[in-house]
């Protein structure tokens, strides 16, 4: 029996998951015909389209622009924060003295990264506007490119490293680099003629694959200009400091890929029929809301009883003006509580849609729950509509915040800190930091370059039974003070500890300790008595 007939189930001994996924006789999967291509073939080939359509889509669609706003605002919110935490022992550093160089370095950094000019290449931007940018611009497009830039220092600006965020569309095969085999009307893929390295959608990787250069374009693809179009090769990494010229912000799904897909891709679809089925339902709602009434007479038009809209006809003097739509017979108006006449003989006769249909709400969240599932945004989260149950609500923040996280660790790896190394390397060579043995030894500069990123912590709903909970999780050895302080607030419970120390201490001089105590024997005895 030959091999296709035997793929067919031509034979008795057909197994595993002939019978079940992979068979081609059942009804349901006759007409299933799967065939996927390499990571060039099925991202690149269609990277274009799908970039357009999503941010297309967080223009036009309140569901698309609700996820990408709250990854946004969850994963970033006004700005992760540096919280340097060196590796002491290995540097061989007190922790008073650890603790001191992290606190001058967080302050040098701030000072660098605070301002619009300092960091923004553009001069629009600081960090923290830099970072809700990027991510903004990496879920939307696939992915997003930091260019690193060198300006000359000035009195208010030790430091010439500039950001250059470098959106998807510019970052493209040059067109003399191509392929007559590519057949995609995107161009996206070639050859370097000079390093004869494979050039993937403006990705250029080495024989290893191994990606050694960016190819930046000077205009966006549909862009109206007459500036000629031209490229420029920008090396991943400096061939004397090895530091990264270039930064790539993205979401691998597939080895080998080197394009970042949309956020929204899975789900475009229905976001589209979505948008389109409520607008329909919202022109309905709108025309019955008219209450239009038509009548068919023989009488002079110009005798209009009531309620004329437009500039059209008035008292026998015909419109003149280009936008009179009263003008043409051919046209007619609707408005709330118009009466329109119409030639003898014509009928318009309306029913009665009865809109918003009956099951509108209830299909509507059904897609939204089904885009939400995709998303990794539960439908609670993602529609804001928290009217379920306290432990189902907890359970969808629970959820959403396991993603917000995982995001923010990529988002971290990809932006905060390689760009944090980058900087922390110029100010230690220009002497505003001192690191020793920064430059010598890959290990050491890793000890100086260590650090955590602050940013929003996950949302309460009750927080009583939050911090009892936490409480508890504290006194049986659970997690620790500082774990827990990041999680609620997100700051450094040692600088807590010693701010409420001043505080304490400034209370005691005001004559507040005694009331503080008494106040909480009050309250631990009112919480008994109403237990």
């Amino acid at each position: 029996m030959s091999e296709k007939n035997h793929r067919r189930g031509g034979s008795p001994n057909v197994k595993g998951y002939s019978e079940a996924g992979a068979s081609e006789v059942r009804r349901a999967l006759k007409g299933f015909i799967a065939r996927s291509g390499s990571p060039t073939e099925d991202i690149d080939w269609n990277n274009y389209t799908l970039r357009q359509r999503g941010r297309m889509l967080y223009m036009a669609s309140p569901i698309a622009t609700s996820a990408i706003n709250t990854n946004r605002t969850k994963v970033v919110g006004t700005g992760l924060t540096l919280k340097s935490a060196i590796d002491r022992v290995l540097l061989g550093l007190s922790p008073e003295a650890a603790k001191v160089w992290q606190r001058l370095t967080e302050s040098e950094f701030a000072m660098w990264s605070g301002k619009k000019g300092n960091c923004d290449a553009t001069g629009v931007n600081n960090f923290e506007g830099l970072q809700q940018l990027a991510l903004k611009a990496w879920l939307m497009s696939g992915d997003v490119f930091p260019l690193f830039k060198r300006y000359n220092p000035s009195l208010i600006n030790p430091y010439s490293l500039r950001i250059h965020l470098i959106e998807a569309d510019r970052v493209s095969t040059p067109s003399d680099y191509g392929s007559a085999a590519v057949p995609s009307p995107r161009f996206t893929d070639g050859i370097n003629p000079d390093t004869e390295n494979n050039v993937h959608d403006g990705v250029e990787v080495d024989s290893n694959g191994m990606i050694v250069a960016y190819h930046i374009r000077n205009t966006y693809p549909n862009q109206i200009t007459a500036e000629t179009t031209k490229w420029t090769r920008v090396e991943a990494y400096g061939a004397k400091t090895g530091l990264p010229n270039m930064l790539h912000v993205m979401d691998s799904e597939r080895p080998d890929q080197y394009r970042g897909v949309t956020y929204l891709a899975q789900v475009i679809e229905p976001l589209l029929q979505l948008r389109r089925y409520t607008e329909s339902e919202l022109m309905a709602a709108l025309v019955q809301s008219f209450f239009t009434a038509w009548i068919t007479t023989k009488t002079d038009p110009t005798e209009i009883p009531m309620n004329e809209t437009g500039s059209g006809d008035v008292v026998g003097v015909p419109g003149e003006q280009p936008n009179d739509v009263s003008a043409s017979p051919n046209e007619y108006e609707m408005a709330p509580g118009t009466v329109n006449h119409l030639e003898d003989g014509e009928e318009i006769t309306f029913g009665n849609p009865n809109i918003p249909t009956s099951g509108f709400d209830s299909f509507v969240k059904a897609i939204c729950r089904l885009v939400g599932a995709a998303l990794e945004l539960p439908y609670d989260v993602l529609i804001k509509e928290y009217n379920a149950s306290y432990s189902a609500s907890r359970a969808a923040l629970l959820e959403a915040w396991e993603a917000f996280k995982m995001r923010r660790k990529w988002f971290v790896d990809d932006f905060c800190q390689p760009i944090y190394e980058v900087w922390l390397a110029e100010a230690v060579a220009r002497g505003r930091i001192k690191a020793p043995g920064f430059f010598d030894d890959p290990r050491i500069r890793a000890a100086w370059c260590s650090a955590r990123w602050i940013g929003p912590v996950q949302g309460q709903l009750d927080p009583s039974k939050e911090a009892k909970a936490a409480i508890m999780t504290v006194d049986r050895g659970f997690k620790t003070h500082e774990q827990i302080t990041r999680e609620l607030g997100g700051g450094d419970w040692e600088a807590n500890v010693e701010q409420l120390k001043l505080e304490n201490e400034k209370l005691l001089e005001a004559g507040g300790g005694k009331y503080m105590a008494t106040l909480g024997e009050n309250e631990s005895e009112g919480s008994e008595s109403g237990a």
